[in-house]
């Protein structure tokens, strides 16, 4: 598990830093927070903005985008960021929203538990069909 973990970390990073260059075309300020930042994984500050990057590239074979919101028992990801974006990486494709419309859309759904591949925790996430976060997508870049 520990091998899984760091390599998905790994992955994490490099889907940050191949967005933040997409970022930086349009903001050149923008930059990875680096350690631990449960607000946002890019700010921007001349704009005041906020990004989360979530990489969800197990989406192509179930559908689904995982929308955390509770890990160990603690509100995490959805319920503590401060990004005004929210960017899902399919492995395909990236897909933008707005997160305060995706928190409107993940009350459509059930919230379910379970210890994801790498984790030794349980998480709380809203498995949303990818075509709902579709339908909201906004486009920033």
């Amino acid at each position: 598990m520990e091998e899984t973990f760091h390599r998905d970390l790994e992955i994490g990073k490099q889907v940050e830093r191949n967005h933040l260059e997409l970022i930086q075309k349009k903001w050149s300020d923008a930059y990875v927070v680096e350690g631990y930042c449960k607000e946002w994984d890019i700010f921007v500050p001349s704009m005041n903005m906020g990004i989360e990057i979530k990489s969800d590239q197990k989406s192509q074979f179930t559908g689904n985008l995982v929308v955390e919101i509770e890990f160990n028992g603690k509100p995490s990801a959805l319920l503590t960021t401060k990004a005004n974006y929210w960017i899902f990486f399919t492995g395909k494709k990236s897909i933008c929203v707005d997160v305060d419309d995706l928190k409107k859309l993940v009350t459509n759904f059930k919230p379910v538990k379970f210890i994801a591949k790498g984790d030794t925790k349980q998480k709380t996430a809203y498995l949303i069909p990818q075509k709902f976060i579709e339908d909201i997508q906004t486009f920033i870049l």
